[in-house]
Order: C-alpha cells, then sequence, then structure tokens
C-alpha cells in the first residue's frame, strides 16, 4: 500500500470513528451509579486511620513496621495471581463486573471489622503478641480483598464505555458531583475529634472512631454494590483469553504504561509522616483541613470547568506534569515560613500559609483528577491497540506493582522514623516533645518533595498526543466494531446449536 493509500485508510477510518464520538453509550441511570460509587472510594474517615491504629487501637510502631513489611510483599505476590485470574475471566455478565459482585458484600464486612478493632483488641497491650497475630491475619485477608476489588474497578471503569468523550464526560462529572459529598465524613469526623480533645463533646475517643468508621462502611458499602449490579462493560474482550506470557510481553511494549509506572515507581521514594500526625499532634486541630480547604473547596468545583479546555490547548505531558506537581512546590513555601520563628506551632502563621497553598492546588485539581485517570485508561487501550487485545488485570497491576515495592519499604520507614524522633503513642495534644513536634513539620512538608521530585523525569518523554492518539481510536473503532460482530455470530450459533 502506498503512502497515499495509507493515508487515505487512516482518514476513512476517522471519518467513520466521527459519529461514534458523539455517542452517549452510558446513561441516567448507569450515570448516577457511577458517581455514587466513585463517592463511595472516598466516603470514609480513612484519613485518620494512622492516628487510629496508632492512637486509639494502640498498636506499637515496632509491631506497625512488622505488619506494612509482610502485607507489602504479600500485596505484590497476590497481586499478579489475581490479574492473571481476573484477565482470563469470561462470561455473559463481563470480565469484571463478576468480581466486583464477588466482593461487595465481603468489603463491607471487611471494613466495619476494622472500624471495630477498639472492641477486638484496643484492650490488649500495644506489644502484646496476640495483638500482633490478630492485626496481622486481618490485613492480609483485608490486602486480598482491596486488591480484587482494585482490579476489577480498574477494568470495569476502563471497558463501561468504548467513546473516550464518554469516558472524560464521566470522569469529570464523578470527580466533580462526588467532590461536594466524599469529603462530608472526614471533615465531620475532625471537628468531632477537636471537640472531643478541647473537652467540648463528651464522648470516648473510641466510640467516636467506632461510630463513623462503621456507618461510613455501610454507606459506602452500599454504593459500591449498587453501582456492582447496575454498570455494563461495553467494550469485548477477544474470544482467545491471552497467555500469561504473551499479557506481559504486552507490557513492555506498552511505552505510556511504562513511563505512568516509572513515575509511579520513582515517586513513591517520597517518604512522609503524614499530615495528621502534625495537625493534631502539634496544632491541636485536627480540623485544620477543613479550615485551610474552604477557599478552595469554592474553586475546585470550577477547576473542572477548564479541563476540556485544557486538554485542547495543552499536551497531556504539560498537564501531567503540572497537574502533578504543583502542589510541591506550594508545599516549598510553606515549610519556609513555618520554620521562621518557630512559625510551624502558630495557628496564627500557617493557618494562612497552608491556605493560600491549598486554594491554589485547588485551581489546578480538575486537571489533577482527570488527566491521570484518562491516562490509565489510554494506556489500557494503547496496549489493546499495539497487541490486538486487552488485558486490565495485569496493567493495572504492573502499574502499581513497582510503587508498592517501593512503599513497602517506605511504609516500614515512616514507622521507623516516628519511632527515632521520639514520637509517643497515644500522648495526643501537648504530649510530644518540641523537637518531635518539628520533626512532625518537616516530615509532612519538605521531606515528602525532596524525596519524590525526581518521579518528574518519565513524564517529560510521553508523547501519547495529537495525530497519533487519534490514528489510534480510529484503527481500535473498526477492530471493535470487527470484533462485535464475531462475538454475536458465536452466541447466534451458540443459540441455535
Amino acid at each position: 500500500m502506498d503512502s497515499n493509500s495509507a493515508a487515505a485508510k487512516v482518514y476513512e477510518q476517522q471519518d467513520s470513528a466521527a459519529a461514534h464520538k458523539d455517542r452517549r453509550y452510558v446513561g441516567t441511570k448507569e450515570t448516577v451509579a457511577y458517581i455514587l460509587y466513585d463517592i463511595a472510594q472516598s466516603f470514609n474517615i480513612n484519613k485518620y486511620s494512622d492516628i487510629f491504629i496508632t492512637d486509639i487501637v494502640k498498636i506499637g510502631l515496632r509491631f506497625q513496621e512488622i505488619v506494612s513489611f509482610v502485607v507489602g510483599l504479600w500485596d505484590m505476590v497476590n497481586d499478579v495471581f489475581l490479574a492473571a485470574i481476573v484477565d482470563k475471566t469470561r462470561t455473559r455478565w463481563g470480565k469484571f463486573k463478576p468480581w466486583l459482585i464477588i466482593y461487595a458484600i465481603p468489603g463491607l464486612v471487611l471494613y466495619t471489622l476494622y472500624w471495630t478493632m477498639p472492641l477486638t483488641i484496643g484492650g490488649m497491650g500495644k506489644y502484646d503478641i496476640g495483638k500482633l497475630i490478630f492485626f496481622l491475619i486481618f490485613s492480609l485477608v483485608q490486602n486480598l480483598a482491596d486488591s480484587t476489588k482494585g482490579i476489577a474497578r480498574t477494568g470495569m471503569l476502563a471497558t463501561i464505555t468504548p467513546n473516550i468523550i464518554d469516558r472524560t464526560r464521566l470522569i469529570t462529572e464523578a470527580n466533580l458531583l462526588s467532590g461536594f459529598v466524599e469529603k462530608a465524613p472526614e471533615i465531620i469526623m475532625g471537628l468531632l475529634i477537636d471537640l472531643v480533645n478541647h473537652g467540648k463533646l463528651k464522648i470516648k475517643m473510641p466510640h467516636l472512631y467506632i461510630s463513623a468508621g462503621v456507618f461510613c462502611s455501610i454507606v459506602s458499602g452500599a454504593f459500591a454494590i449498587a453501582f456492582a449490579f447496575i454498570a455494563k462493560e461495553r467494550v469485548n474482550q477477544t474470544v482467545d483469553k491471552p497467555s500469561i506470557k504473551a499479557s506481559f510481553k504486552s507490557i513492555l511494549t506498552n511505552k505510556p504504561l511504562l513511563l505512568i509506572t516509572l513515575s509511579e515507581f520513582l515517586g513513591a521514594f517520597s517518604i512522609g509522616s503524614g499530615i495528621n500526625y502534625y495537625y493534631i499532634n502539634v496544632l491541636g486541630l485536627a480540623t485544620m483541613s477543613t479550615i485551610v480547604g474552604i477557599p478552595g473547596a469554592i474553586v475546585s468545583p470550577i477547576s473542572y470547568s477548564y479541563v476540556p479546555w485544557a486538554r485542547e490547548k495543552f499536551s497531556t505531558k504539560t498537564l501531567w506534569i503540572f497537574g502533578s506537581h504543583i502542589s510541591d512546590f506550594l508545599m516549598v513555601g510553606v515549610f519556609l515560613i513555618g520554620s521562621i520563628n518557630k512559625n510551624y506551632k502558630k495557628l496564627g502563621a500557617m493557618i494562612p500559609a497552608f491556605m493560600i497553598r491549598e486554594t491554589i492546588w485547588m485551581f489546578f485539581w480538575g486537571i489533577r483528577s482527570v488527566i491521570p485517570e484518562e491516562m490509565r485508561n489510554e494506556s489500557i487501550d494503547y496496549g489493546e491497540w499495539k497487541n490486538g487485545y486487552r488485558n486490565e488485570g495485569l496493567t493495572g497491576v504492573a502499574k502499581e506493582l513497582p510503587r508498592k515495592l517501593i512503599n513497602t519499604f517506605g511504609n516500614t520507614i515512616k514507622a521507623a522514623i516516628l519511632r527515632r524522633v521520639g514520637y509517643v503513642e497515644g500522648a495526643g495534644f501537648g504530649g510530644q516533645s518540641e523537637k518531635t513536634e518539628y520533626s512532625l513539620f518537616w516530615m509532612c512538608t519538605i521531606l515528602p518533595v525532596i524525596t519524590g521530585i525526581i518521579s518528574i523525569v518519565p513524564k517529560l518523554f510521553y508523547d501519547l498526543n495529537g495525530e497519533k492518539k487519534e490514528r489510534m481510536y480510529a484503527e481500535l473503532f473498526e477492530r471493535r466494531e470487527a470484533l462485535a460482530k464475531e462475538v454475536n455470530a458465536i452466541a447466534d450459533e451458540a443459540v441455535t446449536e
């Protein structure tokens, strides 16, 4: 075929796919279920889980190091096997939907049990061997369930519609509308923690965590169950199941995925204590994140309105870099302000500093939320384009595996650093030394920036943009049409027999 014929073929494919771009596959009912499922991912008080484990359940930091390390290794092993099983799944309901349904009830039960741990093991000593065994086994089981859900969720969201415009619409609407609801539990929880800490609310802290945790688990679990039964898969899988060897080979030839994975891997070297240790133990204000986020809460929804414009004007690479790192550069300013005259201990200085940083960051939140999610889906489509079949399960695992490897050591190091700087479990606000307080400050501001900045390098080489992406989706459209006819023919033949 000469160059003119090839060009004509591409234009013909693009014209054929043009009408496809205008088609909306996901209706109102399914869109609502999608948004509720997105809410379910963040409708929790997990933001305070580090404080919950350390100061409420009172699991010693040395025990936490052990559990983090063992569970981290277990996570990497079970991910690969689970992904291989999911990728070979073929049912009349789809490839991923059965797994979401299977996970739904056990997942709800496990998260309910998690938040009731103060009742089961909270009374044991922080270095009681029975507490270690219980927490380790529970964490392994919970991790297995979460891995199953994560793999199925990644694949389901990538196959819910074959139309990239429809998919971007879903992602944008879900992120925008869920933002008004999903943060409510952690905002209310922060306020309640402050009221208890300052004696304004007469309730025991463990009871507060149990009530809030169980409530959120039930609500988010119900949303997840609804989505699992309502959602549909619309991107057909190949009739022949790819071998594990072929699946790994397809990952190694997937340049966008490799760059995303490498960036995630390098970003996982970012180490910090988590900002809650600083807010609660140094400033004595768990609602600090809510207070400094008030202006940002106004700006954040607006940030989604110019995502389509930004995608037209700037490359994915530019948006990826800017959206991922603007918060880090702003945090440097917060660290400098806090380091002057012990400002890190003064609410009058730190509230404005964090508020300015949060507001500017939220101005780009739409880009930060939509672009990485769409890039992940595009990398899965790219693998299909290059190899002729989809392997969402292993693709998602491959992306996360290097990051999990580093995080396994990072979480262990985090607990070790907390011990090193003299953190006293259960001491609460005002119970830490001044040296420890400043350590908690720099560990949540400048340390994550310094240790994670190298992740910007792989982003510089991302090139799935413009004509290349248009050609990819035009060709995929034709292939999927042919595959749909093949699948329907096999189904008709089976009915006839």
